[in-house]
């Protein structure tokens, strides 16, 4: 008998139409987004996912809060993130990366709000 995956990751799936990568650039987990005026007039017509999105957009906030926020797994916001940008829903914020790599201070941040988690 083969062991089927959990139901709630079969439905995550299903979020991002069975792909799991969007079809722009790969996004890091710490991209900020934020609402566009075309996110909140479409509100009411999208789907409870992109409407939570657009909702949480209001102000500045992660790929990564989104995923945890919405209980989906990081690739999957990452799908549905590129999707609302490419629809012009949301405005995505790429974070600016260092020829000397990783910024330290963003990362002992974020391990200090996992850890509080």
């Amino acid at each position: 008998m083969t062991a089927r995956p959990p139901a709630r990751f079969v439905r995550q799936f299903a979020l991002t139409g069975g792909r799991a990568r969007s079809s722009g650039a790969p996004l890091p987990f710490e991209t900020l987004i934020q609402t566009t005026p075309q996110g909140r007039s479409a509100y009411a017509t999208l789907t409870p996912e992109w409407a939570a999105i657009v909702r949480m957009g209001e102000s500045p906030i992660s790929v990564a809060e989104i995923s945890a926020h919405l209980h989906i797994h990081l690739g999957v916001a990452r799908v549905l993130v590129g999707d609302m940008e490419h629809a012009d829903l949301i405005s995505i914020f790429a974070p600016i990366v260092s020829e000397n790599g990783p910024d330290t201070a963003l990362l002992e941040r974020l391990l200090h709000e996992l850890e509080a988690l």
